[in-house]
């Protein structure tokens, strides 16, 4: 699959070889470490999630409904339903165990292209952290750049397509450097996330060339893609569930997750 501007470098070898890099990042406590991410953290993220979808479902609707099958947000909806059901029922012990937890549910309940695209950058991430106890920020950062190869290798889409690696490649690129600067996990976090939430706004002037927006043509213009949209919305919940967790003030994705509907 072809990549428009060179975003690979370590990363593909990371996600080639479904390992995840070492690396020393400050913990949730403020404290240097190699871990320090760990199950609570990433349910945390799925509970933001699931709380966010739900109260953006119908916006997400909407945009769908411009330029796809006007059923993104429900389908998102249903599918971190299920992920919430799941997590209720037992939590996995480690970060990856969890995630990969996220990605089959998704990949079994959610309709329409976004399941198995989630469900594979999930799936994939969880791969690339192993059976890790918890983790470190370097570690997520290699996590995700494994879910981003999967999107492109199921996907076949690059950046300026439309679609959401429009939003997830730019936020991949800011954690990339915020983790060289060695920045703490919730500043990082929240450079990723306006980075996604730049890329989401982006695609609004881009032509769709992938899925059902591209046989809009031209009349794709205009439109924010819906797919980008969730995925700044799923990029912004890591950064409210590295936020409360960590203790420090930063912006809800959603409001309070109520349990399962």
């Amino acid at each position: 699959m072809s990549d428009t501007n060179g975003t690979g470098g370590p990363h593909e070898a990371n996600a080639a070889t479904g390992t995840t890099r070492a690396g020393t990042t400050r913990g949730l406590s403020g404290t240097t470490g190699t871990g320090g991410l760990d199950a609570a953290l990433f349910t945390a993220w799925a509970e933001e999630i699931a709380a966010a979808v739900r109260a953006d479902r119908d916006r997400l609707t909407a945009l769908d409904s411009a330029i796809g099958d006007a059923d993104h947000g429900a389908n998102l909806d249903r599918g971190f339903t299920a992920v919430a059901e799941a997590l209720a029922g037992g939590r996995p012990d480690t970060p990856g165990a969890l995630l990969s937890l996220v990605g089959n549910t998704l990949i079994r309940k959610v309709g329409g292209a976004s399941g198995p695209l989630y469900g594979m950058a999930f799936r994939e991430a969880g791969k690339a952290l192993g059976d890790a106890p918890a983790v470190s920020l370097a570690d997520l950062d290699a996590a995700l750049a494994a879910g981003l190869a999967g999107i492109r290798r199921l996907g076949s889409a690059a950046e300026g397509d439309k679609t959401m690696v429009d939003a997830l490649a730019p936020a991949l690129r800011a954690l990339t450097q915020a983790v060289q600067e060695g920045q703490a996990p919730a500043e990082a976090v929240g450079a990723a996330a306006e980075a996604a939430e730049a890329g989401a706004q982006a695609t609004i002037s881009m032509q769709a060339r992938k899925g059902r927006a591209s046989y809009l043509g031209p009349r794709s213009v205009g439109h924010e893609d819906p797919g980008a949209a969730s995925t700044a919305l799923i990029v912004r919940a890591l950064h409210a569930a590295v936020s409360r967790t960590a203790g420090t003030p930063g912006e809800r994705s959603g409001p309070a997750p109520e349990g399962p509907a």
